[in-house]
């Protein structure tokens, strides 16, 4: 069994500067890529940014200079640090992985409960 739990979020204020984490714990084996997803009141899930094991980054061009991605291989766990908040970054924050459990040869995508970001101007 995986899981993954997200921290760090909470009511912040515009400009502020939060971190988020997540940590995934379980069987695994091997992780390939990390990261994280929003979803605001009425829209769809999107992709914020996520970073492979190796450390290639991809973002969404609306977070590109605010938001930086990291990740810690050791402790499998992947961050996200949020710069110059805005009220437009309230959301459901949620983070995935795409993994392998021991004694399985398939990739799948793990997703955490996720945490929200509420940010008041």
């Amino acid at each position: 069994q995986v899981q993954l739990v997200e921290s760090g979020g909470g009511l912040m204020q515009a400009g502020g500067s939060p971190r988020l984490s997540c940590a995934a714990s379980g069987s695994i084996f091997s992780i390939n890529v990390m990261g994280w997803y929003r979803q605001a009141p009425g829209k769809k899930r999107e992709l914020v940014a996520e970073i492979t094991s190796g450390g290639s980054i991809n973002h969404a061009d609306s977070v590109a200079g605010r938001f930086t991605i990291s990740r810690d291989n050791a402790k499998d766990t992947v961050y996200l640090q949020l710069n110059s908040l805005k009220p437009e970054d309230t959301a459901v924050y949620y983070c995935y992985a795409n993994l392998r459990v021991v004694g399985s040869r398939r990739w799948n995508d793990f997703w955490g409960q996720g945490t929200q970001v509420t940010v008041s101007s």
